[in-house]
């Protein structure tokens, strides 16, 4: 999918306030609401937005244990690796999970509300899967950076390019891009 300035410029408006109006969004990029409409749907549709959501605090949830595990599976057979992944996908705690390279297989994220209920969970839910054959578990001492924007500014109309900062205090100031 080809991306122009106008585009990145509603990527990065959605991305910081995901729950903007049509027509404050239009307004803030210099475009009337309906061709700005289009432009979101046509990129919806073509997969650079995938949906929007609220942004949590774990804490302020009674989730205070945040832990990234690494796995090491049995064997690298399909069926071991799909059966892996879909019994992931099924505990609701893990909330990212990466096939990675190296001296493990995947490395999950997983939240929990105490020490307690993370052992219960790799007990319970990782050492019950056949499959693994090894876990190393880092508990997080204190969440330093968490980013959900992307970093758009180096994509030009045909994938990566020179940054284009000019375009952005353009589009900021109202003119249409």
């Amino acid at each position: 999918m080809k991306f122009d300035a106008i585009d990145r410029r509603i990527l990065e408006v959605l991305q910081e306030r995901g729950r903007l109006a049509n027509c404050d969004l239009a307004d803030s990029i210099g475009l009337s609401e309906t061709p700005c409409l289009r432009r979101v749907k046509h990129l919806e549709a073509g997969g650079a937005i995938v949906g929007y959501s609220a942004r949590l605090n774990p804490k302020a949830l009674g989730l205070n244990v945040i832990a990234l595990v690494s796995v090491t599976l049995d064997r690298q057979a399909r069926s071991s690796v799909e059966r892996f992944e879909k019994a992931i996908a099924g505990i609701p705690e893990v909330m990212d999970l990466y096939l990675v390279t190296g001296e493990f297989d995947y490395v999950l994220k997983l939240v929990a509300r105490d020490l307690e209920d993370f052992q219960r969970l790799v007990r319970g839910a990782l050492l019950s899967m056949p499959w693994i054959a090894h876990l190393q578990s880092t508990i997080v001492m204190d969440h330093v950076l968490q980013r959900s924007a992307l970093p758009l500014l180096g994509f030009g109309v045909d994938g990566p390019g020179p940054r284009l900062q000019r375009t952005t205090v353009i589009a900021r100031r109202g003119r249409r891009v």
